[in-house]
């Protein structure tokens, strides 16, 4: 596992209403502080990625469909430099995926419907400088292939 990122089982709760999921608590090791909430969708075999903060810390937690959350760490002196991680998350797999600021992440959407992604991170939105910084989805400066693997 690369070096900050940290991985939760989330417990869905069914009853005959429905279900309950809780996704992030700030009793949870995995909760540094709240920046804002929001919502992204990736259609079925679109790649979004790759980006990094160097402040933000990112909760992402797939609410509907499947993700496949890929990261790389990109940070020098990091123990773990070089690695690479890939979480499929989602209806099938509730797992909340932390990512620390320097670690690269994009994801694909593997799923037949849309797949919709909550995120946490815990800085606001700076839409004057925002730290987002970013590299094509399909690059050689990742060694990283988004395509399928069958077998």
């Amino acid at each position: 596992m690369i070096e900050g990122v940290k991985t939760k089982k989330l417990r869905v709760i069914p009853d005959e209403r429905g279900y309950l999921m809780e996704m992030l608590r700030p009793d949870w090791e995995e909760y540094d502080k709240f920046g804002q909430v929001y919502i992204t969708a990736v259609y079925p075999g679109v790649v979004k990625g790759w980006h990094y903060h160097k402040i933000q810390t990112d909760h992402f937690i797939c609410v509907q469909g499947m993700a496949k959350v890929v990261l790389y760490d990109s940070r020098e002196g990091s123990p773990t430099h070089g690695e690479i991680n890939e979480f499929f998350i989602g209806s099938l797999n509730p797992m909340l995926v932390k990512i620390p600021p320097g670690v690269m992440h994009g994801f694909k959407g593997i799923s037949e419907e849309v797949a919709l992604i909550v995120n946490v991170p815990t800085e606001m939105y700076n839409y004057q400088q925002p730290d987002e910084y970013r590299l094509p989805a399909h690059t050689d400066q990742i060694p990283y292939d988004w395509a399928r693997k069958d077998g």
